[in-house]
């Protein structure tokens, strides 16, 4: 392993690092300056994706149904392209405290990090909230997710799709052999038919944080737990999930080339 790559020194005294697959700089005399920066993207990722979340249902409330569930759904979709694809190399784009778990269960993310950056995700959820409820002048009420079936349905309809977005996201970022040019547009997708399947039944979270700020601004915390509990548990399946289908490096398939985002 050379210099560059073990991330000793460049030969003049200055500390290099290389990452590996849990966006971990080899070298630990950088880890301060590269975890601000890796804070900083998550930061205004999430801010991204909670606007859009937030603001599209808004839109649909005060212009006559303008967005529709359609509208609603690719807005979350769209957001979730342009982040991953903006973002995606520098801090993996997680956005969302279930996804960080589960990729730290799966040792591609140290989990001194997890706490960092569900901080950072919860504190731009709360934001972004606030952003939305001055622009729009609105009580939140309709970006707040709350069930419209059963506590158990809606538990399971949390977890279900949730399970489906983290094994696409494990897919693509975490195998040599996944088609790395399309992950964000698979993740998008995913966010896409996943709203549009569960939107009426359960707001679509996917994410705690998705639902802990509009429902902070708002003041409404109808079943909130539900939303913190299913996404978390079907993230973490879903991801051990996909680690049970993958293919190992022994198995005789060749690997694709390509970036990881």
């Amino acid at each position: 392993m050379s210099e560059m790559e073990n991330g000793t020194s460049n030969g003049e005294g200055t500390p290099r690092f290389s990452y590996d697959w849990n966006l971990t700089p080899i070298c630990s005399r950088c880890f301060p300056a590269l975890i601000k920066k890796q804070l900083g993207a998550e930061f205004v990722g999430t801010f991204i994706l909670i606007l859009a979340g937030t603001a599209a249902p808004i839109v649909n409330q005060k212009y006559s149904s303008s967005e529709s569930l359609i509208g609603n759904a690719t807005a979350a979709g769209l957001a979730v392209v342009a982040v991953v694809l903006s973002i995606g190399h520098i801090s993996g784009a997680h956005l969302n405290p279930s996804l960080t778990i589960a990729f730290a269960v799966l040792r591609r993310l140290p989990w001194g990090h997890v706490l960092p950056y569900i901080a950072t995700q919860a504190v731009t959820s709360i934001t972004a909230a606030f952003v939305v409820k001055e622009i729009f002048d609105s009580s939140l009420y309709a970006a707040v997710t709350i069930p419209t079936v059963s506590i158990q349905r809606a538990f399971a309809v949390e977890f279900i799709i949730t399970f489906n977005l983290v094994f696409v996201v494990t897919a693509v970022t975490t195998d040599t052999r996944g088609v790395k040019e399309l992950a964000a547009i698979a993740v998008g997708a995913t966010i896409m038919f996943n709203a549009l399947i569960a939107g009426p039944l359960s707001g679509a979270s996917m994410n705690p944080v998705k639902t802990l700020g509009p429902a902070l601004v708002a003041g409404i915390y109808t079943q909130m737990w539900i939303y913190f509990l299913a996404p978390t548990l079907g993230a973490v399946t879903g991801a051990l999930a996909y680690k049970l289908v993958q293919v190992n490096h022994e198995d005789a398939v060749a690997p694709r080339s390509g970036q990881s985002f």
